[in-house]
């Protein structure tokens, strides 16, 4: 194998950054190996009847990568390309995520082998359930606390909670974050993750004495974060010149108008495709444009050594978890492109959703108000933390922000192992 095609590998790439920040906090190394590795890696197979009658098998993941400063939390995303390595790159940096923003929550992370496109909603019904029952006793409130991610949204997580409370004999609302609201959900926990984004991309913006109303972005994705995130920087007046989803890539240079297209949009299948007033391109050449911000919120590993040095953005906000791989980093830096790194810019989905899980177990239901001034709160403090670590250490941001996550759940881990080892009884 090819060091080539190791690096693509995401896992590979958050390794290659969580060793070079464990280096610098010189961490011991049975915690290094410790935090390295998933606690739980665990494979489901699992069969539903589909609605022609005929019987399809599925394969699940879920991963626990750490559960240290508590309950693990992370998202279930069904796509065609979902595996183990993915899964688990994607459940440690949730655990990075959460340590960051000072979230008491572990990471975790699963994911279905199937194109949800293909299915029925009583079969998309079915498969969730059967998961969530081949795994009813790895979730729970206090132990690990799913979410929707690609593919999936809060019908999903409305059935999981279902499903588990059927299990469990009682309705438990807390099992599960991202519901509807008549289901326990919270509100601005749908725009939460592209709001998120959209807080730390006016700080980066502010970092580089850059003004809102002159800047320009352009934003690989259209789904769930690139939508929101593309909408709240148009109100806050930055121009957005360039969008992309699966199916086809604008650019305008006069701005698009966001509202129309996301208006357009719904109307046309969740689809940005033939939408007027813009030029088609192509989906590679989004990334290349001489644009003050990009957004890449898609997926995993478009920006590499290939093209980091054709990058012309004076700042990379990662809406999506791990768009720029490892390969990567030194170039970006090399050419002073600023990357804000995802465990810190797209935290707004875990952060609302800590708070989601809050109201649940508290029995509360709070203000939209409450919701986006707290959210702002944990993002500036965790954006002014990691610069400051930056400047510190002499690293980049994204490295700052591991040597954060690693001191802070290291610490943790090494006091949890302290009281493992001590006798739970003295002798007299």
């Amino acid at each position: 194998m090819s060091l080539e095609i190791i690096k693509q590998n995401p896992f590979q790439s958050m390794i290659d950054r969580f060793n070079i920040a464990a280096d610098i906090l010189n961490l011991d190394e049975s915690i290094r190996q410790k935090l390295q590795k998933p606690e739980k890696q665990i494979v489901v197979n699992f069969s539903i009847t589909l609605d022609n009658g005929t019987t399809k098998n599925f394969e699940g993941y879920r991963v626990i990568h750490n559960t240290a400063l508590g309950p693990s939390k992370g998202g279930i995303r069904y796509d065609t390309a979902v595996n183990l390595d993915e899964v688990k790159a994607l459940a440690a940096w949730m655990t990075w995520k959460s340590a960051v923003t000072g979230i008491p929550f572990g990471g975790a992370k699963g994911g279905i082998i199937c194109d949800p496109r293909t299915h029925s909603k009583t079969e998309l019904e079915k498969i969730t359930r059967a998961y969530t029952k081949a795994l009813a006793d790895i979730f729970g409130p206090e132990k690990d606390v799913p979410a929707p991610d690609m593919g999936t949204g809060p019908d999903e997580m409305g059935w999981l909670m279902d499903e588990f409370s059927l299990v469990h004999g009682k309705t438990i609302h807390a099992v599960v974050t991202g519901k509807h609201l008549h289901s326990g959900g919270s509100l601005g926990r749908v725009e939460a993750t592209g709001k998120g984004v959209s807080i730390i991309t006016l700080l980066a913006l502010q970092k580089l004495k850059l003004r809102p109303a002159r800047s320009t972005v352009a934003i690989q994705g259209f789904g769930n974060v690139g939508l929101h995130s593309a909408l709240f920087l148009y109100e806050k007046g930055l121009k957005v010149v360039a969008v992309s989803d699966v199916s086809e890539a604008f650019y305008n240079p006069d701005g698009l108008n966001i509202p129309e297209l996301i208006l357009y949009y719904n109307l046309n299948n969740k689809s940005i495709k033939g939408y007027p007033n813009s030029v088609a391109i192509k989906h590679e050449e989004l990334l290349l444009l001489e644009v003050d911000v990009l957004i890449p919120a898609a997926k995993e590993d478009v920006i590499t050594q290939q093209n980091a040095n054709d990058i012309k953005a004076k700042i990379i906000v990662e809406g999506a978890n791990g768009p720029v791989a490892s390969d990567a980093d030194q170039i970006l830096h090399q050419n002073n492109v600023l990357v804000v790194p995802d465990i810190l810019a797209n935290a707004g989905g875990v952060t609302v959703s800590y708070f989601e899980w809050l109201q649940n177990s508290l029995l509360e239901s709070w203000r939209i108000h409450q919701i986006n001034k707290r959210l702002e709160d944990i993002l500036e403090k965790g954006f002014e933390t990691v610069f400051r670590i930056a400047d510190k250490y002499n690293v980049t941001p994204r490295i700052a922000a591991y040597i954060i996550a690693l001191q802070k759940v290291a610490d943790t881990q090494s006091v949890k192992e302290v009281a493992l080892k001590e006798p739970k009884f003295k002798q007299n």
